[in-house]
């Protein structure tokens, strides 16, 4: 992390280094990949502020881990996407995890229902 000082304000910038580092962390198995959720705009189209009961869970997501894929139930399964992927999941999916302060979420590549280009 890099503290950057001006006067008595002091501002923490993210370092990628070891963003990559802390997700690296986290190793998925088989057919999993670990996401993490992208935020969504907190107003709709017409300037309505929305609570945090009114939203939607987001379904646009970063690829922050992929697996390595082989045989899952009988069936080989190559990984199609890569780190750094935005991808659309299904609603429901995943087991949502804490690491450190971020929130991320384990699918299976076949959750994943289209990637964002």
């Amino acid at each position: 992390m890099i503290r950057i000082v001006f006067g008595t304000v002091a501002l923490r910038v993210l370092d990628l280094e070891q963003m990559e580092e802390d997700y690296m962390k986290l190793k998925p198995l088989s057919d999993r990949v670990v996401l993490k959720m992208v935020e969504m705009e907190e107003t709709t189209k017409s300037g309505i502020i929305l609570t945090g009961t009114a939203k939607e869970k987001p379904q646009v997501a970063e690829v922050v881990a992929v697996g390595p894929g082989g045989v899952v139930d009988g069936k080989d399964v190559v990984m199609t996407l890569k780190v750094g992927d935005k991808v659309i999941m299904s609603k429901y999916a995943g087991t949502e995890i804490k690491l450190d302060k971020d929130e991320l979420i384990i699918v299976r590549q076949s959750d994943i229902l289209a990637i964002v280009e």
